[in-house]
């Protein structure tokens, strides 16, 4: 039987009864539960927020646990604050004050309006009509941020001390019109993008491993392009330490309606195919995922 851990973070963990698999799903963005106050701030409606979200990734990947992984999901809206995102990584027009030292305020992201605590929705619809308080920011990301980075760092910890290895797979989706750098490119060809921040984040092994079985699924994959992976694949990702990290977007139009966010009747079909990379993934050999000086730990043979 399968566990589930709630925290009081906006944050829950489910667990297979048995981790048989050097593996670690990820699903920072498919949270929708919204705070009432946070509801109350926004110029937006509740469904124009929910176009930031991976809708329903979550469910996509739940399976996991049957074929011994865990699945670490945030339950807070990426609206709210994004958990793939430095802890610090904010737009300083967002606020009423000057914001302190520590604090990242230029990078392509906060830019483009999507820092750690995003001052628009996906489709670039502005989502505050005020300035926020830098203490406000700051409670979000230590009630809801760094926990999740504290579960999500604690289950690559304890795999890694029972296997010697581990993979971690960041799970996300994507519309079907993606825009970038100011143009509108289109997207709905492809399936799936793979991304490992070209081949730096894990061993080329894996992503080729993974692009092969969804290949051979049905799916357009293609790599880097326009995901190269996000702060999540780029802070775990350390090949080098046997800490492997590859991010999975999946095109929103394979499952669901883009337009009014709802589940489309292809997602039980889509999850059954997602399926197979999930076994392919979960039953990896060691060997690829190790460094080459470790041996394998006893437990894990």
């Amino acid at each position: 039987m399968n566990s589930k851990e709630l925290t009081d973070s906006g944050l829950d963990i489910l667990r297979p009864k048995k981790q048989t698999a050097p593996v670690v799903f990820s699903s920072p963005h498919s949270g929708r539960r919204y705070p009432r106050a946070f509801l109350k701030q926004s110029r937006l409606d509740a469904l124009a927020l929910r176009r930031s979200e991976d809708s329903f990734v979550d469910e996509i990947f739940s399976t996991v646990t049957d074929f011994g992984a865990p699945l670490i999901r945030a339950l807070f809206p990426r609206a709210y604050v994004d958990a793939n995102r430095e802890p610090f990584e904010l737009d300083p027009n967002m606020f009423d004050g000057s914001l302190p030292d520590y604090v990242r305020t230029h990078s392509p992201r906060i830019t483009s309006g999507l820092g750690t605590i995003p001052r628009v929705v996906a489709n670039g619809a502005a989502i505050y009509s005020a300035p926020l308080t830098f203490a406000e920011a700051r409670q979000r990301i230590e009630t809801h941020h760094r926990p999740y980075h504290r579960a999500l760092s604690a289950l690559l910890e304890e795999t890694h001390h029972k296997f010697g290895a581990t993979l971690l797979i960041d799970c996300h989706s994507m519309p079907s019109h993606h825009v970038l750098g100011g143009n509108h490119k289109e997207i709905r060809k492809v399936d799936i993008v793979l991304g490992d921040n070209h081949g730096t984040t894990c061993a080329p092994e894996v992503t080729s491993l993974a692009e092969q079985v969804l290949i051979d699924t049905g799916f357009n994959v293609v790599r880097n392009c326009p995901y190269a992976g996000g702060y999540i694949t780029r802070c775990y990702g350390q090949p080098e330490i046997g800490q492997h990290s590859l991010q999975v977007e999946i095109n929103r139009s394979l499952y669901m309606n883009e337009r009014t966010i709802q589940r489309g009747p292809e997602l039980p079909g889509l999850t059954r195919r997602m399926s197979r990379l999930i076994k392919t993934l979960t039953e990896i050999k060691l060997k690829i995922l190790r460094p080459e000086s470790d041996t394998i730990p006893k437990a894990a043979e």
